[in-house]
């Protein structure tokens, strides 16, 4: 069983790292075409009217693209100076109830996307000026969300399996 385990998270973490990387692609298009509407605006004097819009709202899926990379990565911040002196039992109990939280809040979020994402989908509804569908750019974050909880589920098992002592 924790072979399953072990080979269900190296597979989601795959997933991780190419939804991390696709997050730093748009990323770089955002950094191209806002680079590029400055020039238009102050070299050319012609504003390009878009680069505004869609880099806002390419901002919404980047924002949580990257989110279950940080847990993977150990990259949120954490104050241990009190954990560090408590018993081992004591810090896995802590680090499973901190786990739990990060997976309450994301699934909260994941479901608030998906909401977002089905009902701009089932109302048509499209950007003002590019006239792209709105649910194009709520997907992509309600997947990286899902993917955030799944992954954090996933370690939230596995912490628990593991004895007090590894932690």
């Amino acid at each position: 069983m924790a072979g399953n385990l072990d080979r269900f998270i190296r597979l989601t973490e795959t997933a991780v790292v190419w939804l991390a990387g696709a997050g730093a692609v748009v990323v770089l298009v955002q950094m191209v075409w806002i680079s590029y509407g400055v020039f238009t605006r102050y070299a050319l004097n012609a504003p390009d009217r878009t680069v505004t819009e869609a880099t806002a709202l390419l901002l919404f899926p980047v924002a949580f693209a990257g989110l279950a990379y940080a847990l993977r990565e150990d990259a949120y911040p954490k104050v241990t100076m009190l954990t560090d002196h408590l018993p081992a039992k004591a810090r896995k109990a802590i680090a499973v109830f901190n786990l739990a939280i990060m997976l309450g809040v994301g699934l909260f979020f994941s479901l608030a996307g998906l909401d977002a994402t089905i009902r701009s989908y089932n109302s048509g509804a499209s950007s003002e000026i590019l006239l792209w569908p709105r649910w194009a750019f709520w997907a992509p974050g309600a997947v990286a969300l899902l993917l955030f909880s799944i992954y954090a589920a996933l370690r939230l098992v596995r912490l628990v399996r593991t004895p007090a002592q590894e932690v």
